[in-house]
């Protein structure tokens, strides 16, 4: 696994050993965001939560190209060592927020965030679980991006979001997600 682009493009991150977490390949990351880019236009300034964060990829490819912040949720104790051990290496820990939690253990939030990212594990539903509770506790507003990574014949079903991108890569199934009536 490496960084894809921007600031750390090409930089290497550690994965965590064992089978528990199942990295996004380089592949299914550069399409995603190729997919985020053509719609944000820009990742520069962007609050962003990488959940079921797993190694940090996700988040740590945002940080890369702009974002200015990250929150990462992840409960497995092999994958938080090799999250934290990706962020020293990148010496970024100032502008990362590492939640040693269940996604589903987060609380409430003051502010929307601009960019929320999920790769939970593939065939559990716990995406979609997760993304009702942020609905509720003010994680998702008007102008947030939401990225979902499920197997490939998963189709996602929630309650109160909207599909607005849909890409088979792989054995992943990417899309990407609004609140109803959001703008572009």
């Amino acid at each position: 696994m490496r960084i894809i682009a921007g600031e750390w493009r090409g930089r290497k991150l550690q994965a965590p050993t064992g089978e528990t977490t199942r990295p996004t390949a380089d592949r299914t990351r550069e399409t995603l965001f190729s997919m985020l880019a053509s719609r944000l236009g820009t990742f520069e300034g962007l609050a962003v939560a990488d959940l079921f964060a797993g190694s940090g990829a996700l988040g740590l490819e945002a940080l890369s190209r702009g974002a200015a912040t990250c929150l990462f949720a992840e409960q497995d104790p092999a994958a938080i060592r090799a999250l934290r051990a990706n962020i020293a290496a990148l010496r970024c820990a100032d502008r990362c927020d590492v939640r040693a939690a269940s996604v589903m253990a987060l609380g409430p939030l003051k502010a929307p965030l601009d960019l929320i990212l999920l790769d939970p594990p593939y065939g559990s539903g716990a995406g979609a679980v997760a993304l009702d509770k942020l609905v509720r506790l003010g994680w998702i507003g008007p102008a947030t991006w939401i990225s979902l990574e499920t197997g490939e014949k998963e189709e996602p079903k929630l309650k109160s979001l909207e599909a607005v991108a849909d890409r088979k890569v792989g054995k992943a199934r990417l899309t990407l997600l609004r609140a109803p009536g959001a703008p572009g």
